[in-house]
């Protein structure tokens, strides 16, 4: 099983190499990420099936791995777009005084900041 690991990890080293070029017949940077994450998927199904002794565990794993796996996909759903849209809805207040740096002014420094001017007034 360690040589299947060390053979997939050398598949994801390939990409790096000038052969990759050779035979995929051109370098983009997705095509590369979409290979990478196959094989890291394969890699991880491997570790977990037999170093984590689960291909030999009795059927009842899936009545606690499905329900979770829904309910984290349910969370990951439902809560992307509220994070993603966060800022659309946000408040005067809230726009104002977001902890966001403000942009420096040519020639100045981050020493030459006092912090005389913080936007809460303390």
């Amino acid at each position: 099983m360690a040589i299947a690991l060390v053979v997939l990890t050398s598949f994801s080293y390939a990409t790096q190499l000038p052969i990759w070029s050779a035979l995929v017949g051109e370098d983009s940077v997705a095509v590369k990420r979409v290979w990478m994450m196959g094989v890291s998927c394969t890699k991880a199904m491997l570790v977990i099936l037999f170093f984590m002794h689960l291909k030999w565990e009795a059927n009842w794993k899936w009545v606690v791995t499905i329900p979770a796996s829904m309910m984290s996909l349910l969370l990951v759903l439902a809560l992307v777009p509220d994070i993603g849209r966060r800022m659309n809805y946000a408040s005067h207040e809230r726009l104002t005084y977001a902890a966001e740096p403000e942009p420096k002014a040519a020639g100045e420094s981050e020493a030459a900041d006092d912090g005389a001017e913080h936007p809460t007034g303390h």
